[in-house]
């Protein structure tokens, strides 16, 4: 296989810039809140905090577990569609350089963008603009990367537009008939309750894996609690992995249940846990190691992001992933 993970999701590039309250009130933006913005309103917003970026790199939810994967020592590539801008450029250019293949469309017009505005209590204040990344088809698939893959990541935040619903089925089927491992991520509880039926269905015919935290996976199951949820999810994957926060991670695997603590760290900033998540559990997994080491993996790579500001880590210390694979704890 040529490839551990074929991770496909929207390609966001990630503008990091440390601004006033004031600023915020200016704006008219809610701090600690997410919101989807068009290109005029984030073009309106850019030129307010230019001279205030502190950080920009290649990032998405989707592109943050591929990135994860590679830290780990696996191989992945990502699949999403650009601007013929300078952010396209770059973005491309931070994928290779951090291990990722970038099977990249593009066309012309924007990159999707996302803001990042910290404040000085540390409070993240998130603007994305999607872009060119909503316009992703099938044409964008490299089925022959794929079919050289052990598995298919997929996002919940693709389901969006019917070209990016297209390019979602087509890479499904075409990993189920290649024998290729097909995971989805929930991604967000209003991915959940806008796409409820759809992603039912998807589970039911395409899913192997399925990765959730215990909001989503209660929202599309109806049940009250994640073990609850996780039996019922059961039905549709081989594996199913919630993730419950201070709680750690539920995992299972037909009659098999693993409860899987988390791994002690101060926590600063819960960015992009979720996503490291998922790079540890199928990083695991596509080196054949068994899944509750692979979700202690998981769960000490979730921790390493947790534990310093930002969605993403720059490096991961592997002498304290061996001993994680030899069976042992913390």
């Amino acid at each position: 296989m040529r490839y551990d993970v074929f991770g496909m999701c929207n390609a966001l590039f990630d503008i990091q810039a440390e601004v006033k309250d004031e600023t915020l009130l200016e704006l008219g933006l809610t701090k600690g809140t997410m919101s989807l913005i068009d290109e005029d309103e984030q073009k309106q917003i850019v030129p307010r905090i230019y001279t205030h970026i502190v950080n920009t790199e290649a990032g998405g939810s989707g592109a943050n577990t591929m990135i994860g994967v590679a830290l780990l020592g696996g191989q992945s590539c990502y699949t999403s569609r650009v601007g013929n801008d300078e952010h396209g450029t770059i973005y491309r250019d931070g994928l290779a350089v951090q291990g990722v293949q970038p099977n990249l469309g593009v066309a012309a017009g924007t990159t999707g963008i996302s803001l990042i505005l910290v404040t000085p209590d540390a409070e993240r204040t998130m603007c994305t603009f999607l872009g060119l990344s909503r316009e992703l088809t099938r044409d964008d698939v490299n089925v022959e990367d794929l079919r050289n893959s052990k598995y298919l990541y997929v996002t919940g935040y693709l389901w969006d537009t019917d070209n990016q619903k297209d390019a979602v089925l087509f890479a499904m089927q075409s990993a189920n008939e290649a024998g290729v491992k097909v995971a989805l991520s929930l991604s967000d509880p209003f991915c959940v309750h806008r796409h409820k039926d759809d992603f039912l269905r998807l589970l039911k015919d395409h899913v192997d894996i399925i990765f959730a935290n215990a909001q989503e996976a209660q929202a599309l199951t109806d049940k009250d609690d994640p073990y609850s949820a996780a039996k019922a999810l059961a039905q549709y994957a081989d594996i199913v992995a919630i993730t419950m926060d201070e709680n750690g991670s539920l995992l299972l695997q037909g009659d098999r249940q693993y409860e899987i603590p988390v791994y002690p760290v101060k926590a600063v900033d819960t960015t992009g846990a979720g996503d490291m998540y998922a790079a540890g559990l199928l990083y695991g997994l596509s080196q054949g190691l068994p899944l509750d080491i692979s979700g202690r993996i998981a769960s000490y790579a979730a921790a390493q992001v947790v534990a310093k500001l930002g969605p993403r880590l720059e490096t991961i210390d592997q002498t304290k992933i061996e001993p994680i694979k030899n069976g042992g704890t913390w």
